[in-house]
């Protein structure tokens, strides 16, 4: 397997391209790492992980916010 290493300007690896034939091959010797290639709706992921009530506040709190932006300008 020829891969290519993504490097950060410390020079430590950050990423790892595969070519595609081998990721072919992998994902059809280990058919869960097909999930991987699946983009996922991200608000999704954070359903329920806030009450009602802190949803509330923090909408409360961005008008708030906004209106001092708009009043300070």
């Amino acid at each position: 397997m020829d891969l290519q290493y993504i490097s950060d300007t410390q020079g430590r690896h950050t990423a790892v391209v595969i070519p595609i034939e081998d990721w072919n091959a992998l994902t059809t010797k280990h058919q869960d790492l097909k999930l991987l290639e699946r983009p996922q709706n991200n608000a999704a992921r954070f359903k329920g992980l806030l009450t009602s009530e802190e949803a509330n506040s923090f909408h409360i709190y961005l008008r708030q916010a906004r209106s001092e932006w708009e009043r300070d300008i």
